[in-house]
């Protein structure tokens, strides 16, 4: 099942754009995953377990910044293509 994510991340410190841009980076890595970023979010296409697989092992990573909020959307579709 393909499913499509878009995910804004904000780690709640002064410098922040650094947090953001290494969790835009390794997400990037995923070589299953199409990724397209914006000013506003990221949005993450792909096969549902190579997603989601992806997103707790980057989320985990950037937990260990304390207090960091993730804001997802996921929809069982694939919205790259509209």
């Amino acid at each position: 099942m393909k499913i499509s994510v878009d995910i804004s991340y904000y780690p709640l410190k002064d410098e922040f754009i650094p947090h953001i841009l290494n969790f835009i980076d390794r997400i990037n890595k995923h070589e299953t995953l199409s990724v397209q970023t914006n000013g506003m979010s990221t949005q993450i296409f792909g096969e549902y377990f190579d997603v989601m697989n992806a997103l707790t092992k980057e989320i985990h990573q950037s937990f260990e910044l304390p207090h960091s909020v993730f804001i997802l959307k996921v929809i069982n579709a694939d919205l790259e293509k509209h």
